[in-house]
């Protein structure tokens, strides 16, 4: 598979009416539901409603254009809005632009590296664990417009211990008018699946709470009362580039290029099962980097892969990347035409629109079950990353999650490697019963699990008997070897040289006998000393013995 092959290139070659059409409406309905979603989600990562769009639309528009997925669709999602509301704050729009070229940078690196396969690494208990903390997070931002509050002049409120602090403190500020707007609206949003499947939810309770607090003249924030709203397209406008602010926002860029990576991926792999294709993962990651560069370049915030959009655009047939090239000219002529009536629509009704979002995101059933079936040590890593995502932030919690589950995965792995002694002197039975006879004056040491710098130590713990003239290692069953332990085995074989103990390999793995050879260890102690099998081993030691 070629590093980068667009899809969209592949797929005009059978190209036809009838997909024409059928991308034209899934592009026409996915831009329906990402039009709130967009304003929606740009509004918690602390810019203003129309950057959501722009995101939308360049970055949608080029993702789609160069990506490795037929039918994925991108855009600003909600795992970007706290780090998105971090960097604002501490830096601005301009340190947010730089940010997301960074990232989108590092993606294009990542895609030409072919480093799309090694996401896989990342374990499912850290992004549960951080899916599970944006969307806590996600849901403390909203509780201020959701209950209409009023924070008392100078409140710092940026970080989510600080928002939760901030409500609790201004709670006796509550707007009753605003709560019931918000209630209605999520209750409309969690029973409307059961009602429509066509028409998007968030659409319906847009609509429908701009028209009430209009029509009634409610006592509720709208869009309009904390945001000027703007029609213009996005335009094109270059950040200025300061090598100090650079150096700074390196974490939160490669944090966004992570995100952008893991999500994006996760969303072409849903999408393959549905409509049974396999997308390019390397042309993804590149389309990624392009679409975030762009974005930064034209106004917009980080974007990714949305997991629901593109699950919408397949169930309403779209089948190649012309949907999403539709979704973002769709976009463009509603941002153009219509994007003034945004300024009509209640805060409440926005706060409801997220906390749905994350809900939907939250992941708590595969928390829970997490919890209950795994591993301590999965639990511990999922719980660390959840609390630190809540309470500092997600680069924290990312760095910190990974760091704990590298090194309670090399503990496992330390646990399970052990040194076997064949104990029996005159024979012992093999793995399919045949007996073995185990020659005078030597000893069989079996190796299991693999061997490197936690576990090679265990080599130091090899119980010697007096008279000892020949020492067997059978490794068959390493399958790893790195310095550490080969550093190791070298000085335990120097240590049986002065004894005049000669010691035998037997049935060395290929990647352990590769960092042999490369180390110089195989050349020094000699290849007559490297047996194929236990047998030729035990055969080889009846002649040093004789």
């Amino acid at each position: 598979m070629k590093v980068f092959q667009p899809k969209l290139f592949t797929e005009l070659k059978n190209y036809s009416a009838k997909k024409l059409t059928s991308d034209l409406i899934a592009g026409l309905i996915v831009a329906i539901i990402a039009l709130p979603l967009s304003i929606a989600l740009a509004i918690a990562s602390g810019v203003s409603p129309e950057k959501g769009l722009y995101t939308a639309i360049v970055a949608g528009f080029v993702i789609a254009f160069l990506g490795g997925s037929k039918v994925n669709i991108s855009g600003p999602t909600a795992a970007f809005a706290t780090i998105v509301a971090g960097i604002v704050a501490q830096y601005g729009i301009s340190g947010l632009a730089i940010a997301t070229i960074m990232a989108g940078i590092i993606l294009i690196l990542m895609g030409v590296c072919k480093l799309g396969a090694l996401i896989k690494y990342i374990p499912a208990t850290i992004t549960t664990g951080f899916t599970s903390g944006i969307a806590v997070t996600i849901v403390a931002g909203q509780l201020k417009d959701f209950f209409g509050l009023t924070f008392a002049p100078g409140t710092h409120a940026v970080e989510t211990m600080e928002k939760l602090s901030a409500v609790a403190a201004s709670f006796g500020t509550l707007n009753w008018q605003s709560l019931i707007i918000g209630v209605v609206a999520l209750a409309i949003l969690a029973v409307w699946p059961k009602i429509s499947k066509k028409i998007p939810g968030s659409l319906i309770v847009v609509i429908l709470g701009a028209l009430v607090v209009k029509l009634f003249g409610l006592n509720v924030n709208t869009i309009g009362d904390l945001y000027t709203i703007t029609n213009q397209p996005p335009m094109f406008a270059l950040p200025v580039f300061d090598f100090a602010q650079i150096k700074e926002l390196i974490p939160s860029a490669f944090t966004i290029a992570i995100l952008a990576a893991i999500e994006s991926l996760l969303s072409c792999v849903v999408s393959d099962g549905m409509i049974g294709d396999k997308h390019n993962s390397n042309t993804e990651l590149i389309a990624q980097g392009a679409g975030n560069i762009c974005s930064g370049l034209f106004g917009g915030i980080p974007a990714t892969g949305a997991i629901a959009r593109t699950a919408a655009n397949v169930k309403n047939g779209g089948g190649s990347p012309v949907s999403g090239i539709v979704h973002a000219v769709v976009l463009l002529l509603i941002l153009v035409v219509l994007m003034p009536y945004a300024a009509l629509i209640p805060m409440p009704v926005i706060a409801a629109i997220l906390i749905m979002v994350a809900y939907n995101m939250c992941e708590w059933r595969e928390f829970v079950k997490i919890c209950k079936t795994a591993p301590k040590s999965d639990i511990l890593v999922l719980v660390i990353t959840f609390v630190l995502t809540v309470v500092f932030d997600l680069v924290v919690a990312i760095e910190i999650g990974m760091l704990v589950a590298v090194i309670l995965f090399m503990k496992r792995m330390a646990d399970v490697t052990y040194i076997r002694r064949w104990t029996q002197r005159e024979s012992i039975a093999d793995d399919i019963g045949r007996l073995k006879r185990i020659p005078e004056n030597t000893q069989v040491f079996e190796i299991n699990g693999p061997m490197f710098f936690a576990t090679s130590d265990k080599i130091d713990e090899i119980p010697l008997q007096d008279g000892i003239k020949v020492v067997i290692f059978r490794m068959r069953n390493i399958p790893a070897l790195d310095i550490s332990a080969l550093h190791s085995i070298e000085e335990a074989c120097a240590h049986f040289k002065k004894k005049d103990i000669t010691v035998l390999f037997s049935h060395v793995n290929k990647q352990p006998l590769a960092v042999m050879k490369k180390a110089g260890f195989y050349e020094k102690t000699g290849e007559k000393n490297f047996l194929a099998n236990i047998d030729e081993a035990l055969a080889y030691a009846d002649t040093i013995n004789e």
